[in-house]
C-alpha cells in the first residue's frame, strides 16, 4: 500500500531537550489518522514538521511519495490550535487572499469560498468582518481557510476546541466529508470521544515518545474489559460481593459494576435476574480515555 503521508523514524531536538523521539507514521488516503498527548508531548512539533515548516533532525518524511518541495504550500492545508484571522477585515478579502497565496485564481477561490459558506448555511458572512461573527462562526472561516484551496493532506489541531455541541457537529460531519472525498487527514485533539469517533488508526505521545500506536479497533481489543453496563427494574442485592466484582456503583437506571479476570458475566447476569427484570446488561470495551490514563499513567510512574 502507498500511504500520501509518512513519517519514518524522526526525532526533534532543542538543545538538550528532545520533542520528538523516532514517531513513525503511516497515514492512508481517506484516513483521519488520531494524535494524542497531553501538553508537551510532541504533537505540535511533529505537526510542524509534518507540515515542513521546521525540519526534523533525524529521520525522513515523504508527502506523495516524495520528500520536501515549494508544492507543499498547495498539497497540504493546516488548521492551527491558535487562531490567525484578522478582526477588521472581511471574511472574503482575506480567505480569497490566503487561497491566491496557495495558488488559486481569484475566481477559482470566490467560488469555492461562496461553496463552504452555503455548506455551513452562512452564506451572509462574505462581506462579513471577522470580528462580528460568534467565536464558533470564526472558527468555522478558520476552517474554510484551511482547506479554501483543496488540499490532498490535511493537518488539524485541536479543531473543535472552544466550540458548542452544535458547532462541534457541523465540523465533524465537514471533516468526515473531506475524509470521504480521499483527503488525507492527521487529526490533533485533547478529546478521546472525537478520536474514537473519526479515527481509525492512532498514536497516542508521551513525553515526546511513541507510547501506543496502531489501529483503534486492535488497540480497544487488547485491554480488558473490565465494566458492566447493567440495568434493571428493580434493586439488586450483593452485586459487590460476587467474585470478581471489585464495585457496583448505583445509578439512575441500573448498575455499573468493575470487574477483573476471575469475574463471570453470565454469574453475574442470573444473579441480578433472581432478582429483577434486565433492560441491559453489557460487557463494555474499554473506553479511549481510559486506555489513554492507564497508558500514560503507567508511563509517569
Amino acid at each position: 500500500m502507498t500511504y500520501p503521508l509518512t513519517v519514518d523514524n524522526v526525532s526533534k531536538q532543542y538543545g538538550e531537550k528532545t520533542a520528538v523521539n523516532s514517531i513513525n507514521l503511516r497515514v492512508k488516503q481517506g484516513e483521519i489518522y488520531g494524535l494524542l498527548g497531553a501538553n508537551g508531548a510532541g504533537k505540535t512539533t511533529t505537526m510542524r514538521m509534518v507540515l515542513g515548516l521546521i525540519y526534523p533532525d533525524a529521520g525522513s518524511i515523504m508527502w506523495q511519495g516524495r520528500g520536501y518541495r515549494e508544492e507543499l504550500t498547495r498539497l497540504m492545508g493546516y488548521l492551527p490550535e491558535e487562531r490567525g484571522l484578522y478582526p477588521k477585515i472581511k471574511v472574503s478579502e482575506q480567505i480569497i487572499y490566503l487561497a491566491e497565496l496557495r495558488g488559486l485564481t481569484r475566481k477559482r477561490a470566490e467560488a469555492a469560498l461562496k461553496t463552504w459558506l452555503e455548506r455551513f448555511e452562512v452564506p451572509e458572512y462574505y462581506h462579513k468582518k471577522v470580528e462580528e461573527l460568534s467565536k464558533g462562526n470564526q472558527q468555522k472561516i478558520q476552517f474554510i481557510a484551511a482547506v479554501i484551496h483543496n488540499p490532498d493532506i490535511l493537518v488539524l489541531d485541536e479543531a473543535f476546541s472552544g466550540l458548542d455541541p452544535v458547532n462541534v457537529e457541523l465540523l465533524k460531519k465537514m471533516v468526515k466529508l473531506l475524509r470521504d472525498e480521499g483527503k488525507t487527514i492527521l487529526f490533533s485533539s485533547h478529546r478521546m470521544d472525537h478520536v474514537e469517533e473519526l479515527c481509525e488508526h492512532i498514536c497516542i505521545l508521551h513525553r515526546s515518545n511513541t507510547i501506543l500506536q496502531g489501529s483503534l479497533k486492535e488497540i480497544k481489543a487488547s485491554f480488558p474489559k473490565e465494566r458492566i453496563v447493567l440495568e434493571t427494574e428493580e434493586q439488586v442485592e450483593g452485586l459487590e460481593r460476587l467474585p470478581g466484582v471489585r464495585a457496583a456503583e448505583r445509578q439512575q437506571s441500573g448498575y455499573q459494576l468493575r470487574i477483573d479476570s476471575s469475574a463471570d458475566p453470565q454469574s453475574i447476569l442470573r444473579h441480578a435476574m433472581e432478582q429483577s427484570s434486565i433492560q441491559r446488561f453489557q460487557i463494555m470495551e474499554p473506553t479511549l480515555n481510559e486506555i489513554f490514563i492507564q497508558k500514560v499513567g503507567n508511563a509517569h510512574e
